[in-house]
């Protein structure tokens, strides 16, 4: 990435400020690739705390992963948030576009086998399949394969380009990349739930901001 060295002392300042800022963060391990992929397919396009929402409700009205497999989109839509939103409909198609293409492969919704070809083919295997998207890739080989990674959700690449963390020019694979460089892989969960949480958090302030303001000026007015 271009100017690397001087992103590189703004994400280490970025990155002493948010361990001061929040809460240690406690390691997550999947153990099965599966759970990993399919709560970074929910949780890719809502906050956090919406995906773990979303996580309980699935749990609850699907008794496996193979009954989420064989299910159709608008149960799994409705099992989601209740409402057919753009996010739910993209969340349900990669579901079992991905699911289908684990059984399709392996006969069975077991990806234990990935944890034995090395990370590297591991990685490549879940990048050729169905319904995977980089942020997916990412997050189930950080987690679940051990590998280093910096899964990136879309507020996080806004956040860093806004905050002018990473070049403007950069591409979501240039930014990972250069993330992966500057972040070791004992703090890459640390670092990217951080990120994560403080990309999530300003768009909430932000709105509340908007909706003070306006409110004050029509007090003036009247």
């Amino acid at each position: 990435m271009k100017n690397s060295s001087e992103y590189s002392k703004k994400l280490r300042r970025l990155y002493g400020s948010l361990k001061r800022k929040y809460p240690k963060v406690q390691p997550v391990t999947h153990d099965d690739p599966v759970e990993a992929i399919v709560y970074s397919i929910v949780s890719e396009n809502l906050t956090a705390r919406a995906a773990q929402t979303a996580m309980k409700r699935l749990a609850e009205n699907f008794i496996d992963f193979n009954d989420l497999r064989v299910s159709r989109s608008e149960e799994i839509i409705e099992a989601l948030v209740g409402e057919n939103t753009p996010e739910a409909k993209q969340i349900a198609s990669s579901l079992t576009k991905v699911l289908a293409a684990i059984f399709n492969r392996y006969n069975t919704l077991s990806l234990e086998a990935l944890k034995k070809t090395g990370k590297r083919p591991a990685k490549q295997t879940l990048e050729q399949m169905d319904g995977t998207s980089r942020f997916v890739v990412d997050y189930s080989v950080l987690t679940a394969l051990h590998g280093h990674a910096i899964p990136l959700t879309g507020k996080m690449l806004e956040y860093l380009r806004d905050n002018e963390l990473v070049h403007p020019d950069a591409d979501e694979q240039e930014i990972e990349g250069f993330l992966t460089r500057q972040i070791p892989a004992r703090n890459g969960y640390e670092f990217y739930r951080l990120l994560r949480a403080q990309s999530e958090l300003r768009k909430g302030r932000g709105k509340t901001t908007r909706k003070k303001k306006t409110k004050t000026k029509k007090t003036k007015k009247q």
